[in-house]
Formats: C-alpha cells, structure tokens, sequence
C-alpha cells in the first residue's frame, strides 16, 4: 500500500503540475528554452516536496534520504562524475571501432532541453524506482530480491519508448536497476542515484547527441551519427542498450555492492 500510494501521489504530482503549468504559463512572453525548463524544473521540485511530505507523515520518520548533509554533496558530486564516466567510456568504444562520427558542433544552448529531460527523469524515476519501489519491498524481501525485481520492472517501464527492444529493455534492467539501486544501498540517499542518473542521460543526449532509451532530441551540443552491429551501438535504442555499457555498469555495482558487504549494508530476506 506504500508503494501504490507513493507511485499515486508522485505521478499526479508531476503530471498536473505539468498540464497546469502548460496552460497558466504565458507562451508568448517566455522562449521555447525558458518554458521547457519550467515544465520540468517546478514539477522535479514538487515532486521531491510531496515525497518528502507524504513519507513523513506516513512513516512517521525523518527522510534521511534527501537530507543535505556535506557527505550528500559529496556523493552528488561524485555521481555525476560517474555517471559522465560510465557513459564516455560506452561511447569511447562505438568510437574506437569506428563507429561514432562527429558531424557538427552546437550552440552551447542546445544543451538546455535535455538538461531539463535529464534532470525530470533523474529525479522522478529515481524518487518512484528507488525511493519508492526498492526502498520499501527491501524492507519485506531484502537488497538482492528487490534489485532483482525493482530493476526488472524499471526496465520493462522502458519497452513503451520508441525504438525500444526487448534486448533495450534488458540492458536498461541490468545496468541502471542493479546499479542504481546499489547506488542507494551504498549511500542510504537518493542524491547518489540520482546524480549518476542525470550525468548518464544528460551526457548521451546533451553532450554526445545520442539517442536516450529509444528517444531522440534535435538539439544536442554534438550532432553525431552512429553506426555499425547493434550489440555494441546499441542501435535505435541508443548506446545504454550496447553490451559495454552492461559491462561497465556491473563493473561498478560489483565494486558498491562489495562495499556494502563490508559495511553491513545489505538487507537481509
């Protein structure tokens, strides 16, 4: 009941915010780029504000998940950090077997609209996969079940993009369910998940002009072309569906989730 109630409050939240937003904000007096970041900047906001609310008073319990802490800024920092990382190096090897070319440089505001998709997505599905989801099933079924099905159901939620697979899907099971969800383990907040969340979206649309889970942007600071076998491209869906970007993302939730053994971290059924 939690979790239903949680999906329930966060999803409406966000969802009348946003066709609030689309009617009350004046078109004519805000540019494209302006109201595009404030379609998803107030609804992210909200969204944090009604998970806070709602599992206060639910919970009765302070939520250390979003607390401010100087550990939390750091753990942010280094999650984006690590999210660029993991997703320079899944691009790095398109390029090294020759299949990323670069075939134009961007205004440097072509990056404002999928900041704003990155970061609606990096807080949102975080908040309703980790800080709902997984956070509330590893209290009744402990850390390896809840990855394994958290991650599951959070790659599936992704076959309805465009130009998704089932393979996509997989992949997107694999190394964003299982990494992200050690990434809460390890921290106990949702500042670390999400931060590698925005980086890793943020990095493949904004910066290397790639598709996200099947969906495409026209405005990237790189305009790239990709090409070759889909098993290291990634295809339509895009690089996160290649097999080093699985690799890489079980590289580093191997290395948290060791960590988390070592802490005592890891819940048990």
């Amino acid at each position: 009941m939690r979790i239903i109630i949680g999906f329930i409050v966060i999803i409406s939240t966000t969802v009348l915010t946003s066709i609030l937003l689309e009617l009350i904000l004046p078109t004519e007096l805000l540019s494209g780029n302006t109201k595009e970041l404030l379609l998803n900047i107030i609804p992210v906001g909200l969204s944090v504000f009604a998970y806070i609310f709602l599992y206060t008073y639910y919970e009765k319990r302070s939520i250390v998940e979003f607390s401010f802490k100087r550990e939390n800024a750091i753990q942010l920092g280094a999650g984006l950090l690590l999210g660029f990382a993991l997703q320079a190096l899944t691009i790095l090897v398109i390029y090294i077997k020759g299949g990323y070319t670069i075939t134009g440089i961007n205004p440097i505001s072509y990056i404002i609209q999928p900041f704003a998709a990155a970061l609606f997505a990096g807080v949102v599905e975080e908040i309703l996969f980790r800080g709902i989801l997984f956070r509330i099933m590893e209290e009744k079924l402990g850390s390896y079940l809840s990855l394994i099905i958290s991650g599951f159901i959070f790659g599936m939620v992704h076959l309805g993009n465009p130009n998704s697979t089932f393979m996509g899907g997989l992949a997107i099971a694999i190394e964003a369910g299982i990494l992200l969800g050690v990434a809460y383990m390890y921290t106990r907040n949702l500042w670390f998940p999400i931060a590698i969340h925005f980086a890793w979206n943020f990095s493949q649309s904004a910066i290397f002009g790639a598709n996200v889970s099947g969906i495409s942007t026209n405005q990237t600071l790189i305009t790239s072309e990709t090409t070759g076998a889909t098993w290291y491209t990634g295809g339509a869906f895009g690089p996160e569906g290649s097999i080093q970007a699985v690799l890489f993302s079980l590289i580093v939730a191997s290395i948290l989730l060791f960590y988390c053994h070592k802490q005592g971290k890891v819940v048990k059924f």
